[in-house]
């Protein structure tokens, strides 16, 4: 059994596949939270709460880890509070408005974000297959929002729902691009201090949110809603995410991102039954051949 841990851990493809169906899960989860939860107060509990899990296995890592992460406290703070609190603070308030299929292909422009992070701010040299691969996820994407028809952005624009999960992509692709000056620490110092950091920053938002609309009880889904998205998007998912991202590389891992789509939107029309319509079919088509063309130039690298 540890061997086969050791072996998962060690394998940069399992874990960024792991991560995005956990992901497509949490889309379809923050659909179903919405008949129970508030977005904000859902965000701000995800996060205390993984933080509360996470502390009989820290305790002893942060013991060694804690000068270290002294030092590097506000790089952590950050990681915390726009990759985890900010990206799902937009998330779920977005699938207020948009459905979860549209908020599970919008995250396939996250790797553009980070290719353009990488070109801009470190002058990393992009190829011109990886260009071509990522307007076409883009394209996709634009196809989805509008419905399959990409015109009618110049002139109506978004919907609101797809623009607050686009500004949420904008989040998550800086966290990933910000992992690559993780501190040295274990993993699950690093988990807890990125979840402490991530509550810390949803709870003006939560109190907000609580100061304006009536607490209600949340129905048993509701519980189990918010138990999946503890334990698996939360700590199972960003475990193997970051440690896949210090694997492959930023570039390349955020390619896996693509797959988010794929999975959340068979999660959505399996679990909640949403419609999935031609132009869907289209804008996966297109993130697939750009997953495609990016990694055939990352390969020749």
């Amino acid at each position: 059994m540890m061997s086969r841990m050791a072996g998962i851990t060690g394998n940069a493809y399992v874990l960024l596949i792991i991560a995005p169906l956990l992901w497509g899960g949490n889309a379809v989860a923050g659909r179903l939270a919405t008949e129970d939860w508030q977005p904000f107060t859902l965000t701000s509990l995800r996060w205390l709460l993984a933080m509360v899990l996470l502390t009989p296995f820290a305790i002893k890592p942060l013991k060694k880890d804690w000068p270290v992460v002294r030092q590097h406290a506000l790089l952590l703070f950050c990681l915390g509070a726009f990759g985890m609190a900010s990206f799902n603070l937009c998330m779920y308030l977005a699938l207020n408005f948009t459905t979860a299929i549209n908020v599970s292909i919008e995250q396939a422009a996250m790797p553009a974000m980070i290719m353009l992070a990488n070109f801009f701010i470190l002058s990393q040299r992009v190829k011109l297959w990886q260009v071509a691969g990522l307007l076409l996820t883009l394209f996709g994407v634009l196809v989805t929002t509008t419905e399959g028809q990409p015109a009618t952005f110049i002139s109506h624009g978004l919907n609101k729902g797809d623009v607050i999960m686009l500004v949420a992509c904008v989040f998550y692709a800086a966290y990933t691009f910000g992992l690559r000056w993780k501190p040295d620490i274990q993993w699950m110092s690093f988990m807890w201090v990125i979840s402490l950091s991530a509550f810390i920053m949803t709870l003006p938002f939560a109190a907000w949110e609580l100061s304006t609309t009536p607490f209600t009880t949340p129905t048993s889904q509701g519980l189990l809603v918010l138990a999946y998205v503890v334990i698996f998007p939360t700590v199972v998912s960003q475990l193997s995410w970051a440690r896949g991202v210090q694997l492959l590389g930023s570039n390349r891992a955020g390619l896996f991102i693509n797959l988010v789509p794929i999975f959340g939107s068979i999660l959505a029309v399996l679990v909640i039954k949403e419609s999935f319509e031609w132009y869907h079919f289209v804008g996966l088509a297109l993130v697939l051949v750009g997953i495609g063309l990016s990694e055939r130039a990352a390969d020749k690298s």
